[in-house]
């Protein structure tokens, strides 16, 4: 019976597995295929059908190439010599353009190079123009999917090098990491190290008041390009006060003119930002020397994507501190991509300027197709760019340029179709706290508009601090003072609604009622006589008011508020003066004694109440100082009152 069952529950157990449905979790699958003949190697992907958006350009794929021996490709279909024997590990990262799904997952796939008989193999295309340093990426971030960094340098010395290399990367100015490194693929030797470059980090100097993750405008350097450092530890110091994580490799032998590429696996996490119009940076440092302290530095700028569209808008002006950015500079950039089966020869970019930017400071920062500046008052023969600036926009026009289509025959390279407009402006001399929204409408020839993202600048709130002193009054408590002092916070310079709480230490006084009881008999004597009993009562407290609120700037100079408040006595002292007059007399009484007694009580943390506060104020609403007055209603009888007060907000 025993074996009976146990069979039974044996196959029960299968029958249930077999009937659960195992979910896929990857729903689109990129395949690497390839036609071999001896080390030369031509590479295809097998992709699946793209999702097209409704509205968007025609959407398309593009490609990152790992061949296993250290070359890349961004061709759709590219070719390889392998130099020598061996097995290499072939990997493609790709990218999803205009499309309305999740990039295509892909698996690596092994090429076994047993012969060969192809001797036109080529080295590491140089990348001298770059100045010896190069970063670059296959995508940017989407927050839970992975991209690829790669990291070029070459030795422009004439001698062999041993060297370093840093890549630097999760910005200390955003609340959670943006990123988690996968995994590393170096294919020169290149070994990972561990170093204690600066002492203690919490040591620094760390304001944390950055205008954009690419730059501290404050305190740090700017990398614009890559640019050649001589002090190594002050470049270190920068990019660790920075920056929370880094990789750290270590090179030898680097022959003179070789250019070597690492292959970064970076995962965004969940808890990356989702503002798509932010930008985040990595930062790498390249030392050709280990013996020197001569460097190179270089920055990765990306802006957060929630899906991969070319033509798009971006600022680093997300987290702003607005006590600090009103001689600052915020930088925009337009991003676009020519999608059509031909070149395109005019590309006009109608670009949003919000009203708080000062159109006076406007600057061209670079731009691709890189052109002069039109010459004004004629028509240009040569390419140029055409800026015009309006009360609402600025118009960029690149003119008689040679952009070509990501469709046009024999355009294999995808990058030759992109271009950009950066350009930087700094603030007003008055500008409210507020979020700016602006876009771009995106014009090839005489094609219908692209309309990019919104890029969005935003403020940190900031802290204000404010000291507040005024007296209270109580209109049903006899002979009451009551004066106070205490401190607020809020944010800082907040335009129209916001929080506010605050701490009050108050001292009061009152008297209650006088009470006068009498009392008449008659003594052993048989004499009449009056006991009058006479009985003072003086209230003192240090009361305790924590009031929460919300306030709403009218304008500059008046706002209004209303909220909660508790109170409580945390010192309370009664005391209590009984005066007991004795008269005497047949005809006439006639005081013949007097008794004083005094009783004093006292008590702490007593007397909680609760009430509802409505608030006015005039002056500097914002920051500064300004008089108030507010009507507090306590939920106990006899405790409504008015408060009159100054407070200084910094």
């Amino acid at each position: 019976m025993k074996k009976l069952l146990s069979c039974f529950i044996f196959l029960s157990t299968i029958m249930m597995f077999a009937q659960t449905k195992v979910k896929d979790t990857i729903t689109r699958r990129a395949n690497i295929t390839y036609n071999q003949k001896g080390n030369s190697v031509s590479f295809k992907p097998e992709t699946p059908p793209l999702i097209p958006i409704a509205g968007a350009p025609k959407p398309s794929y593009s490609y990152l190439w790992e061949m296993g021996d250290g070359h890349y490709s961004k061709q759709a279909e590219p070719k390889h010599v392998y130099k020598k024997k061996g097995n290499y590990t072939t990997r493609l990262a790709v990218t999803n353009n205009y499309d309305n799904g999740k990039p295509p997952a892909t698996r690596p796939r092994k090429v076994a190079i047993n012969d060969i008989t192809d001797t036109d193999y080529k080295d590491i295309a140089s990348i001298a123009n770059q100045n010896g340093f190069e970063i670059l990426k296959n995508c940017d971030p989407i927050p839970e999917q992975e991209m690829v960094v790669v990291v070029s340098y070459q030795n422009l010395e004439n001698y062999v090098a041993n060297g370093k290399l840093y890549l630097f990367y999760n910005e200390k100015q955003f609340k959670n990491n943006n990123f988690e490194l996968v995994d590393f693929r170096t294919y020169a030797g290149e070994r990972e190290v561990k170093e204690n470059t600066i002492a203690s980090i919490d040591d620094l100097d760390d304001t944390k008041n950055y205008l954009t993750s690419a730059e501290n405008t404050f305190k740090f350097k700017k990398y614009k390009n890559t640019t050649i450092e001589e002090d190594l530890e002050a470049s270190l110091k920068d990019a660790h006060t920075l920056y929370h994580n880094v990789s750290i490799l270590e090179f030898d032998d680097a022959n003179p003119s070789e250019t070597r590429n690492v292959f970064y696996t970076f995962k965004t996490t969940p808890e990356m930002i989702k503002d798509t119009s932010a930008t985040v940076t990595m930062r790498g440092i390249f030392v050709p020397n280990r013996s020197f302290k001569n460097h190179k530095v270089k920055n990765l700028e990306m802006e957060i994507v929630t899906s991969h569209d070319p033509n798009k808008m971006g600022s680093n002006g997300s987290f702003m501190n607005y006590r600090l950015v009103r001689f600052k500079r915020v930088k925009f950039k337009t991003r676009f991509q020519n999608n059509g089966e031909g070149p395109a020869r005019k590309i006009r970019l109608e670009t949003d300027i919000p009203d708080m930017f000062d159109k006076k400071t406007f600057q061209i920062e670079g731009m691709y197709p890189e052109c002069p500046i039109c010459p004004k008052g004629e028509e240009p023969t040569v390419s140029c760019l055409d800026t015009i600036i309006q009360k609402k926009q600025i118009i960029f026009t690149f003119k008689n340029i040679y952009l070509p289509g990501t469709e046009q025959k024999n355009v294999k390279e995808k990058d030759s179709t992109k271009g950009f407009i950066r350009y930087s402006m700094k603030f007003n001399e008055d500008f409210h706290k507020t979020n700016t929204r602006s876009r771009t409408s995106i014009i090839f020839d005489k094609n219908e508009p692209i309309i990019t993202n919104y890029a969005v600048t935003r403020f940190l709130p900031g802290i204000s601090i404010g000291a507040k002193a005024g007296y209270n009054f109580y209109p049903n408590l006899e002979k009451s003072t009551s004066y106070f002092v205490g401190a607020t916070i809020s944010p800082f310079k907040s335009y129209r609604f916001y929080w506010q709480a605050e701490w009050i230490n108050a001292l009061n006084q009152h008297n209650s009622t006088i009470s006068i009881a009498n009392t008449f008999d008659t003594n052993a004597n048989g004499t009449r006589r009056l006991i009058r009993t006479t009985t003072t009562t003086e209230n003192k407290n240090v009361n305790w008011e924590v009031p929460a609120l919300i306030r709403y700037n009218i304008n500059n100079y008046i706002g209004v508020g209303a909220g909660i408040q508790t109170n409580i006595n945390v010192l309370s002292q009664h005391n209590q003066d009984k005066k007991i007059e004795t008269f005497e007399g047949d005809k006439e009484l006639i005081l013949t004694a007097t008794k004083t007694t005094n009783n004093i009580i006292k008590n702490s943390f007593v007397d909680f109440k609760t009430g509802i506060l409505f608030d006015l104020t005039a002056g500097f609403s914002r920051i500064g100082p300004s008089l108030g007055a507010r009507y507090v209603i306590n939920f106990e009888q006899d405790f409504n009152y008015f408060q009159i007060y100054g407070i200084w907000k910094f």
